[in-house]
């Protein structure tokens, strides 16, 4: 069983910049695919981004592209997000995910575990 704790979450102004972490505990963290998506209210968690178990492959969702960046340590059993020039749009609960396949989520097929979720608001 893996649990995940996400962190860095808040309130920011249009262009700021925010840096999202995921803590890993409970299996081996190496392994797992690991993945961001963020839910707003009346509408389906989407995935914002996926980093493969060993950081070779990346995926973008094309509205974050060039914006944000997935890493990994797989040491510190960690993943981050650094999200730069913050739109409004990107107002949303951010989660932290995992799963053995990184197709599954780069699909949005439903990842094995889920982090309880962190805010982040960008007001214009």
């Amino acid at each position: 069983q893996v649990q995940l704790v996400e962190s860095g979450g808040g309130l920011v102004q249009a262009g700021d910049s925010l840096r999202l972490s995921c803590a890993a505990s409970g299996g081996t963290f190496s392994s797992y695919a690991m993945g961001w998506f963020r839910q707003v209210p009346g509408k389906e968690r989407e995935i914002v981004a996926a980093i493969g178990y060993n950081a070779a492959t990346t995926y973008y969702t094309p509205s974050v592209k060039a914006r944000f960046t997935i890493s990994r340590d797989n040491a510190k059993n960690t993943m981050n997000l650094q999200m730069n020039s913050l739109k409004p749009e990107d107002t949303a609960v951010y989660y932290c995910a995992a799963d053995t396949s990184f197709v599954t989520m780069r699909l949005n097929l439903g990842s094995a575990y889920w982090g309880q979720g962190t805010q982040v608001t960008v007001s214009s």
